[in-house]
C-alpha cells in the first residue's frame, strides 16, 4: 500500500521512464518552458489531453486566489496568482497551434501555419512579463508604503489552494506521463510540484505577518515575482530559439547517432534540423559507396529515415541526400570513371587522388566471396602495364592500386576479376579529357 502510494506521488521504482528498446535509447529533446510545449508530448493524444486538463485544474486554481486577493490586498498571493496564470496559459500555444496545424499546406503557406505556436508562444511570453512588471511594482510599492494585509485566514487558505492546485496537476501529469511513456511530461509534473512551493511561501507570508511582522507579505511577492522574471528569461530563450531555427544542443548528435546503426552509410556529412512549431524537420547528408546501384543507395537512405524516426519522437520529416566524399577526389585531367557490371563484382573503376598520388581506386557495391582484381593496361609496342588492386585499410570494399598508372592516362584495359576457380576480363578505355594534351605539350 505504502509502495503504491509513493509510486503515484513520484517516488516508485517507475520514476525514471524511458524506452529500454535495445540499441534505442533516446536522447530526443525534452523539457518544458512555458510558452513551448514539448514535442513528445504534443505529438499523442493522451499528452494534449493532459495539457488541456492542467490548464483547467490551474486555470480554477487562479481564479480562487484572485478572489482572495481582491479582499486581502497581499501581493504576494498576486504574484503567485500570475505565477499560476502563467503555467496555466502555457496550453494555450498548443491548441492554437493545433487548429492551424491541421490546415492543409496552400502555395502561399507551402509548410503549413505550424510557425504560429512561435507567435503564439512570443505572445504569453510578454503578457508573463507584463505581469511580472506588475507584481514586481505592488510589492516594491508596499514595501515603501505599508498596507495592512487583511483575511489572513482566506490568505493562508488561498496559499494551500495553490499549492494543492499545483499538486494535482503534478500528480496528473506524472500518472499521464508513464502511461504513455513521455518523460517530457514526467518532467512537467515534477516542475509542477516545485511551482507549488511558492504557493506555500504565500502561507508564510500570511504567517509572518499574522506574527507582527506586515513586511513579510510584500517580501515574499518580490521573491515569487523574481522566480516569475526567471520564468520570462527562460520562455523568452526558448521561443526565440526556435523562432531562430535553433535546436536543442543534442538533437544533431542524435541524427549521427541514427547513421551509426545503417550499414552503408560512411559519413554524415551535414546534419541540420529545424522546428516548425512541435513538428521537427531534420535533413542530413550522406556519403555512401558512388559504386552502389541506385536502388541499394535508395534502400541505405530509407534505413537512415527508420532509424531518425525511431531515434527522434518528435520527427515528422527526414530528408536524406547523397553527398560526394571530399576525403578523396579525381585530378583534374583524370579520365571519366568506368562503371563494373560483371557476374563476379559490380561497382566503379576510376582513377583518384591520394595523398600518396594518383591510385585507379574499385569501389564495389557487390562482388563475389574472395575476389581478387587486377588492371593490365596496353601500352604502345605491345607492352603491358599490370597494377593489382588491394583492399584499402582492409576494407574489401575498397581496392586499389598501391602505385599510379603511367602517364599518359589514355588507354585500353582490362579489368581482370577472380575468385576461387571463376574469373572473367572486363575491356574498357580510359581517354584523357578534351584539352589535356594540348596543356601537357605546351605546359
Amino acid at each position: 500500500m505504502w509502495a503504491t502510494i509513493l509510486d503515484w506521488f513520484g517516488f516508485g521504482p517507475h520514476g525514471d521512464d524511458h524506452d529500454h528498446r535495445p540499441g534505442h535509447a533516446h536522447h530526443g529533446p525534452h523539457g518544458h518552458a512555458h510558452g513551448v510545449i514539448d514535442a513528445t508530448i504534443a505529438t499523442t493524444d493522451r499528452g494534449i489531453w493532459a495539457i488541456k486538463w492542467s490548464f483547467v485544474i490551474l486555470a480554477v486554481t487562479a481564479a480562487l486566489q484572485l478572489a482572495v486577493v481582491a479582499v486581502s490586498g497581499s501581493v504576494a498571493l498576486l504574484a503567485d496568482t500570475i505565477h499560476n496564470i502563467a503555467d496555466a496559459t502555457t496550453a494555450i500555444p498548443l491548441w492554437i497551434a493545433f487548429v492551424l496545424a491541421r490546415r492543409k499546406p496552400t502555395k502561399t503557406f507551402t509548410y503549413g501555419l505550424g510557425r504560429v505556436e512561435d507567435l503564439a508562444g512570443i505572445a504569453i511570453v510578454l503578457i508573463i512579463l507584463a505581469s511580472a512588471i506588475v507584481a514586481g511594482y505592488e510589492a516594491i510599492e508596499r514595501l515603501l508604503n505599508p498596507r495592512p494585509v487583511q483575511f489572513l485566514g482566506w490568505l493562508a487558505a488561498a496559499g494551500v489552494i495553490g499549492f494543492l492546485g499545483n499538486e494535482a496537476v503534478a500528480v496528473f501529469r506524472i500518472r499521464v506521463g508513464r502511461l504513455i511513456n513521455s518523460a517530457a511530461l514526467i518532467a512537467d509534473g515534477y516542475h509542477a510540484r516545485t511551482d507549488g512551493l511558492t504557493s506555500l511561501a504565500v502561507v508564510a507570508g500570511a504567517i509572518g505577518v499574522w506574527l507582527g511582522f506586515p513586511l513579510a507579505d510584500p517580501i515574499i511577492g518580490l521573491i515569487i515575482t523574481i522566480a516569475i522574471f526567471g520564468i520570462v528569461w527562460q520562455s523568452a530563450r526558448s521561443v526565440l530559439t526556435r523562432m531562430l531555427d535553433g535546436v536543442e544542443p543534442g538533437l544533431i548528435g542524435e541524427v549521427h547517432h541514427a547513421a551509426e546503426h545503417v550499414a552503408g552509410v560512411e559519413k554524415v556529412v551535414e546534419a541540420k534540423a529545424r522546428w516548425l512549431g512541435h513538428k521537427l524537420h531534420v535533413d542530413v547528408a550522406i556519403v555512401v559507396n558512388d559504386g552502389l546501384l541506385l536502388a541499394a543507395a535508395n534502400n541505405i537512405a530509407a534505413s537512415l529515415k527508420a532509424e531518425l524516426f525511431a531515434h527522434i519522437p518528435a520527427l515528422d520529416v527526414a530528408t536524406v541526400r547523397f553527398a560526394e566524399s571530399t576525403a578523396e577526389s579525381s585530378p583534374h585531367h583524370a579520365p571519366d570513371p568506368f562503371l563494373v557490371a560483371g557476374k563476379l563484382a559490380s561497382g566503379l573503376l576510376e582513377i583518384i587522388d591520394t595523398p600518396q598520388g594518383e591510385r585507379i581506386r574499385l569501389r564495389l557495391s557487390r562482388h563475389a566471396e574472395g575476389l581478387r582484381a587486377n588492371v593490365a593496361i596496353e601500352r604502345p609496342g605491345g607492352a603491358v602495364e599490370r597494377l593489382p588492386l588491394s583492399p584499402v585499410g582492409g576494407d574489401h570494399h575498397y581496392l586499389q592500386s598501391l602505385v599510379a598508372p603511367a602517364q599518359p592516362h589514355a588507354f585500353s584495359a582490362r579489368l581482370q576479376l577472380a575468385a576461387g576457380a571463376d574469373s572473367e576480363d572486363l575491356p574498357f578505355a580510359m581517354a584523357e579529357p578534351e584539352g589535356h594534351h594540348h596543356e601537357h605539350a605546351h605546359g
